[in-house]
């Protein structure tokens, strides 16, 4: 479900990032550049194809800033969970230890 959920985000991503209004006029975005730009700014790698402020336009670089903080939110989400799936079997580990030393 999760890995669903990321690959839809990067798909309307490059769909939003490829509409004409994304990128300044006489730029020309092809689909790889923008499936690359919108998978990269969800994993928070910062890798570009083009440059960000000569290619896209102000609606463009806010649909990256978008996936930016979308990617971050997933990141922070699996960590809290995954914390939070540590913290219950080290409490339920050491509550077992505690009844068998009684």
């Amino acid at each position: 479900m999760v890995a669903l959920g990321f690959a839809a985000a990067i798909l309307i991503g490059t769909g939003l990032l490829l509409l004409p209004a994304a990128s300044l006029p006489g730029s020309d975005t092809s689909v790889l550049d923008a499936l690359f730009t919108a998978t990269s700014s969800m994993c928070l790698t910062g890798l570009i194809v083009v440059d960000t402020a000569t290619h896209w336009s102000g609606l463009g670089q806010a649909i990256i800033l978008g996936l930016i903080q979308v990617g971050g939110f997933g990141i922070m989400t699996m960590a809290t969970v995954a914390g939070l799936v540590l913290a219950n079997r080290l409490g339920l580990r050491a509550r077992l230890n505690a009844a068998a030393e009684v």
